[in-house]
């Protein structure tokens, strides 16, 4: 019982300092701004009101989840092919190409914006190319538009992706695709009937990864797109530096909030809230 309850007491110690630094920090400035969206002074639930009755904001909105459910679409389609790539190769060849993935991360996100700006802009280095090759007449609007910001999102958030599905891929015992062979089973339907379920949760991991990052981008549509491509994020910025409305700040924050709980509580009610570990040899 002593041993016991020493030990609940030097646990307890050990989380002190870091739930008191989550408190400080995180849990406060939470509170401050829930409360800061109903009373202003008074209790009011008119930001709320206004933020679902006026039709640019709700228009905000769509544009937000739009341009991130196609950014996790994108980062989809290029981590999986990626990771399967990553998973049939060598270990040592693996830790080489995982380098070449972790390598962006060392650089400021408004770093690598700049660089696509100097990449996409009509006189930018991909349309002197196109126009060198005699591919393109003119140059392509690849900047202030959806294609730009979507570009740059997916180029940033793919190891994002990378990392879960790559995870789950490794964590399939060889035995299962050399059974499935044995069986007369092709290397597509193998793929389709054991590799692909077996990964679903590492995409559903880098899935919720990637998305629910993507609804709080706020460098990327601000330098790469136009005002047709304002997040909510751009317009909480709006509301406290131009206009000076905190409360309704407060209140777009609280709803971005709430829809990353959401979708965080709905993906551990499908699959359980299980990201599959794995070794990376």
């Amino acid at each position: 019982m002593r041993r016991a309850a020493r030990g609940r007491v030097v646990t307890g110690l050990l989380l002190a300092p870091p739930l008191a630094f989550l408190t400080l920090l995180f849990a406060l400035p939470l509170l401050r701004v829930l409360w800061g969206s109903v009373f202003a002074p008074d209790f009011t639930l008119a930001h709320y009101v206004r933020m679902w009755t006026v039709p640019v904001y709700g228009r905000v909105f769509w544009i937000t989840l739009k341009i991130s459910a196609l950014t996790t679409l994108g980062c989809l389609l290029l981590g999986y092919v990626a990771a399967y790539f990553l998973a049939t190769v060598r270990p040592r060849t693996r830790q080489v190409l995982l380098l070449c993935v972790i390598v962006p991360f060392f650089l400021s996100v408004l770093v690598r914006n700049y660089i696509w700006m100097i990449l996409l802009q009509k006189t930018g280095l991909l349309n002197q190319a196109l126009g060198r090759l005699g591919l393109i007449q003119a140059p392509l609007d690849l900047m202030y538009n959806e294609t730009g910001v979507l570009i740059a999102m997916i180029n940033m958030l793919l190891p994002y992706m990378i990392f879960p599905v790559l995870s789950s891929l490794l964590a399939i015992p060889p035995e299962l695709r050399q059974a499935s062979a044995s069986l007369g089973a092709g290397a597509f339907r193998t793929f389709w009937r054991v590799t692909l379920p077996l990964s679903l949760p590492g995409v559903a991991a880098g899935g919720l990864l990637v998305f629910i990052v993507a609804l709080g981008f706020f460098i990327t549509p601000a330098l790469l797109g136009g005002p047709r491509q304002m997040m909510i994020s751009n317009l909480i910025e709006f509301s406290v530096r131009q206009v000076l409305n905190w409360p309704f700040a407060f209140a777009l924050a609280n709803t971005l909030l709430m829809g990353t709980l959401l979708l965080y509580f709905a993906y551990v009610r499908l699959v359980g809230g299980r990201i599959p570990r794995a070794g990376f040899p």
